[in-house]
């Protein structure tokens, strides 16, 4: 194949899953279900790693969630090139609230922008999230 033809076959990507590196794995499931509701799908296991995908239910083919969790031992730090993981949320006070209550971090507290609702929490490791609801 020419790199004319390479470039003339793209087609729009897909986005499946967004992967959020976690110090402890079982805890950081447990938030994602209690805070969002999202279910734990399936697990993966390699030498030196383990994930868990998330999504909201078993028969869900959308994006997931990846939590990755190295198994070796090393140190994970949140860095701060990333923008936050953006849930759609059908009211942003009351997951904004439940997040909290779960044992995220106020980021922001929910605010209205021309045509959305947003707030900002960083879950129980320091990862930011985005809480958005369209329409507002």
């Amino acid at each position: 194949m020419t790199d004319t033809a390479a470039a003339t076959d793209l087609r729009p990507a897909r986005l499946i899953f967004s992967k959020l590196i976690v110090r402890d794995l079982p805890a950081m499931i447990a938030f994602y279900e209690r805070a969002f509701g999202l279910i734990n799908v399936r697990d993966i296991a390699m030498p030196g790693l383990k994930e868990a995908i998330l999504q909201r239910s078993a028969e869900d083919k959308g994006p997931s969630l990846v939590l990755y969790h190295h198994t070796d031992g090393r140190d994970v730090a949140v860095g701060t090139a990333h923008g936050p993981v953006g849930f759609a949320v059908a009211d942003v006070d009351a997951a904004y609230a439940r997040a909290i209550a779960e044992g995220a971090t106020s980021g922001r507290a929910p605010f209205n922008v021309p045509g959305m609702r947003i707030a900002f929490v960083f879950d129980p490791e320091g990862h930011e999230l985005e809480l958005v609801r369209f329409g507002a």
